[in-house]
């Protein structure tokens, strides 16, 4: 075989390139990095690249395509490790495998605010604070809640409940709860309990003690026997949970990892092993370049799952059994031992119970590639009837679907969902906050939806071949108008999908742009189920922002629309009269009483309430 041809000068590259340690990053002609390595000598590993037999296909496909290389030196072999893999999640290089995982799973939070709430959280992470996670289930997440209300006095309420109470709530008086919303503990000892929580989390037990333990013989010292006592109770808690976790062995703490591979598909699932017994499991469906080995995806998803972030340290167990070994098997072991603080075990060759349940992970696997590509198949076939129905010149490869929720008039918001010929495109949904229109004109809010998205289209590789308008004759003519005045090179297809009678599903009749042409397809039409699947989403879309919007406007005090009445005057406002109720029902002489409120904004207080 001939050497690989590459743009790149390798060979003036080489001569000057470190011996050391280190990570390197390829790019191609457009200056994007397209592969990312870690090597234990950096001349040795890139010069494998260049030489006359370059091996794979994959190789020789990446080689052909770099233009410019970047090293960057590092100490150990271990840094190389988890620098390559923190570029890898930064950049998504396409020569890498990549670990993908678009599903919401629930983590534990603990919020920044002065007091921090600790709770469940599920989708986005736009709530600023400190996550931990993902937990396998919602259940797990509710049994790790439990626990920490044993251990850490910290509130789980929401913030509106938090800031209307006047005094403690039930879960103060059981222990659960120190209370911060009406001053029973401090600033400093609450943080100092939020900042013990989170080590906790991390999986630092240890260091948790020792800080409980110093600070009851500081308070023991300051006579402050009663507060001893409570981090002696603290401690009593937590080394029985440590003594629990010790006797339940390392067979009952441990994550299992199935691989199934078909042609050029790759599964992973994971199983999670604890206290004999299995609490969940997740599928990923990493991209794999061709030719990779089993032991190169173990090894690219165990560093990319594990090692990195904080958030990671508390759901490293202390075994991990994979179907078979790697390259940097012992590099990695070492690494998350750190990382976790306890010893970790990577197994290959297991038996009896392990063996089962590798077993179990790898039919796992194998069902959700099936399960995945059957559904696949699936929408293939329903985008292929329904082109049948409307005979698009060039197919149908991407559709959009527009619909608007409101209540009254009121908090309206139009969704956009879009579908490819897989399935939802879910990173391409988006949601429209209406504003600037008459109250429950659907019309106009329609027209509102639509300028957002098109009007200042940039690239044309995503526009719609369909766009589904969910509503009558209105409403299409409205999106026809729009798209007329827009003068647009191409011109989607536009179908209005009008709800039939009783609203029953089946019963759609579907209104072809330009024409107004009628169509109702049988209730059994492949077809018909797609158009009804795409609204029916873009409805679940539009209805959850609404709600969302609806309930934010809820949780908003009345006292917070009153000129001069800033956060720390409604919280004496509330804390002195017990309540936004006895605010609204108090005259103005009782609010008078307020200290802070004078006698004129007393006035503006009352009238503003009594006038809502």
């Amino acid at each position: 075989m001939s050497e690989a041809q590459s743009p790149f000068d390798h060979q003036a590259f080489l001569q000057v390139v470190s011996q050391q340690p280190g990570v390197y990053r390829m790019y191609n002609s457009e200056q994007v990095i397209i592969y990312v390595g870690k090597a234990k000598q950096l001349k040795k590993r890139l010069s494998s690249y260049f030489r006359k037999d370059v091996g794979s296909v994959k190789t020789q496909a990446l080689v052909a395509q770099i233009s410019a290389i970047d090293v960057t030196v590092t100490h150990t072999e271990a840094e190389a490790l988890i620098l390559e893999n923190n570029y890898i999640k930064k950049y998504q290089p396409k020569y890498n495998i990549l670990l993908r995982d678009d599903k919401s799973y629930p983590y534990l939070l603990i919020t920044d605010h002065q007091h921090p709430k600790l709770g469940l959280h599920r989708g986005g992470k736009k709530i600023k604070g400190e996550y931990f996670g993902p937990y396998p289930s919602v259940g797990a997440v509710w049994e790790s809640l439990r626990l920490m209300q044993k251990l850490f006095p910290l509130r789980q309420c929401e913030d509106s409940y938090y800031r209307a109470r006047s005094r403690p709530c039930l879960q103060h008086q059981l222990g659960r709860c120190s209370a911060p919303c009406v001053d029973k503990i401090s600033v400093d000892d609450y943080q100092q309990q939020v900042q013990l929580a989170k080590l906790f989390l991390k999986g630092k037990s240890s260091e948790v003690i020792e800080g409980l333990v110093a600070s009851m013989e500081q308070a023991s010292q300051n006579l402050h026997f009663e507060q001893a006592a409570k981090f002696r109770d603290q401690i009593a808690i937590l080394r029985k949970v440590q003594q629990q976790q010790f006797v339940s062995g390392v067979a009952a703490e441990l994550d299992v990892i199935g691989l199934y591979r078909h042609k050029s598909q790759v599964c992973v699932h994971l199983l999670f092993v604890r206290d004999q017994k299995i609490l969940g499991s997740k599928s990923f469906f990493p991209a794999v370049p061709i030719d990779t080995s089993e032991g190169d995806i173990i090894q690219a998803f165990i560093s990319q799952y594990y090692l990195g972030d904080d958030i990671n340290l508390g759901r490293i167990p202390k075994e991990i059994v994979t179907p078979v070994s790697f390259e940097s098997q012992d590099e990695i072991k070492i690494l998350l031992s750190n990382q976790a603080e306890h010893e970790v075990k990577i197994s290959t060759n297991v038996r009896s119970e392990r063996s089962q349940y590798l077993k179990l992970a790898t039919t796992n696997a194998e069902n959700a590639l099936t399960t995945k590509n059957s559904h696949k198949e699936s929408m293939k076939a329903r985008v292929a009837a329904l082109n049948e129905v409307f005979e698009l010149p060039n197919g149908i490869n991407r559709m959009e679907c527009f619909d608007i929720s409101h209540t009254m008039g009121q908090q309206t918001v139009a969704s956009c969902v879009v579908f490819d010929q897989e399935g939802p495109l879910k990173s391409d949904y988006r949601r429209y906050n209406v504003h600037g229109i008459t109250p429950g004109d659907d019309y106009a809010a329609m027209a509102f939806a639509l300028n957002k998205r098109y009007s200042k289209v940039q690239s044309l590789e995503k526009f719609p071949d369909i766009v589904f308008i969910d509503g009558g004759k209105g409403q299409l003519a409205k999106a026809e108008d729009f798209f007329a005045q827009l003068a647009l090179d191409k011109t989607p297809f536009l179908v209005g999908v009008a709800k039939g009678e009783s609203r029953k599903p089946g019963l759609e009749t579907l209104i072809i742009g330009g024409s107004h042409q009628l169509i109702s397809l049988p209730s059994t039409s492949s077809a018909l189920h797609l158009v009804q699947h795409i609204r029916d989403e873009s409805h679940r879309f539009a209805i959850a922002g609404h709600r969302a919007k609806r309930q934010k406007a809820s949780k908003k005090s009345t006292l917070e629309n009153i000129d001069g009445i800033g956060a720390k005057k409604r919280q004496a406002l509330l804390k002195y009269l017990g309540g936004l109720q006895e605010v609204q029902k108090a005259d103005k002489q009782s609010l008078e009483k307020v200290p802070g409120i004078s006698s004129a904004l007393a006035t503006k207080i009352y009238d503003a309430l009594h006038d809502n």
